[in-house]
C-alpha cells in the first residue's frame, strides 16, 4: 500500500482520483475546502485552504509516493475586462497553491526515492482561445513548472502535466448548465463529446503511479483531440 496526496480531492477531477486510488487499495490523503467531505476506509479527508499559509504536513505520512494538484478555476473574459487582482487570485490558486504544497511535501516525496507529482494545464496554453488569456497565463506558468521541476527533481522524481480540454466537472458548470451548450461544445470535439472527470482521472493514475515509470517533464493532452485535430 502506497501513500498519495490529492489536493483538492472533493470534487471533480480529484475526487475521481481519489476513488480509483482507493479501489486500488492504496492509502489516500484527500483535500476539501468548501465541499465536506468525511473519510472512510483507507481515505481520509484533510480540511485545506491552499490560499492559507497555516497548512500542517505532520498529519499526513512521513513517506509520500503520489501529489496531485488538482485546484484550478476557469475565469473567461475579455482581455480589456483583465483586473490585477481577479488574476492573481487565480495566480494564487493555481501556480503559488501548487508550489507551496510541493515545497512542503518535498521531504517526504523524496523519501520514497521514487515519487510522482502531478500538476493541471489546459489545451488554452498551446491552443490560442479568446477571453482565456487570465486562464493561459496562471496554466502556462504550470507547464514550465512542470518541465523545470522533472529536471530538477529527477530521477527520484517524476513531475508531469495533464492538459485537458473542457470537462464537465463544477468549474464548468457556465459553459455546461444548458443542453445547447452542451451539444455546441460537443460538436466542437472530434470525438463529439465533453470531456468526463474519469477520463482524466483514469490518465492521473497512469502518470501517479509506477505504470509510467519512463515519463517525466510531459504535458499530456487528454482532450478528445481537440488540441491536435481540425475538423
Amino acid at each position: 500500500m502506497k501513500n498519495y496526496i490529492i489536493i483538492g480531492g472533493s470534487s471533480g477531477i480529484g475526487k475521481e482520483i481519489v476513488c480509483l486510488l482507493e479501489k486500488q487499495g492504496e492509502n489516500v490523503f484527500g483535500t476539501y475546502n468548501k465541499n465536506v467531505i468525511e473519510s472512510r476506509g483507507n481515505v481520509q479527508y484533510i480540511h485545506l485552504n491552499v490560499m492559507d499559509d497555516s497548512f500542517e504536513v505532520d498529519q499526513l505520512p512521513d513517506e509520500i509516493h503520489g501529489l496531485a494538484y488538482c485546484p484550478g478555476s476557469i475565469n473567461l473574459k475579455p482581455f480589456h475586462r483583465f483586473k490585477e487582482d481577479d488574476f492573481m487570485d487565480d495566480f494564487k490558486l493555481q501556480v503559488l497553491g501548487a508550489t507551496k504544497m510541493i515545497k512542503a511535501l518535498l521531504p517526504r516525496l523524496k523519501k520514497s526515492e521514487d515519487a510522482s507529482i502531478l500538476l493541471f494545464s489546459t489545451v488554452a496554453v498551446q491552443s490560442g482561445f479568446s477571453f482565456h488569456s487570465q486562464v493561459a497565463i496562471s496554466k502556462g506558468a504550470i507547464e514550465g513548472l512542470t518541465r523545470s521541476l522533472a529536471a530538477e527533481l529527477s530521477p527520484t522524481i517524476r513531475v508531469n502535466a495533464i492538459a485537458p480540454s473542457l470537462t464537465d466537472t463544477n468549474l464548468a458548470t457556465k459553459l455546461l448548465n444548458t443542453e445547447e451548450k452542451i451539444s455546441y461544445h460537443s460538436e466542437k470535439n472530434p470525438l463529439k463529446k465533453i470531456g468526463d472527470p474519469k477520463n482524466i482521472a483514469e490518465a492521473a493514475i497512469f502518470l501517479l503511479t509506477q505504470k509510467s515509470s519512463w515519463i517525466t517533464g510531459q504535458i499530456i493532452h487528454v482532450d478528445g483531440g481537440f488540441s491536435k485535430i481540425k475538423q
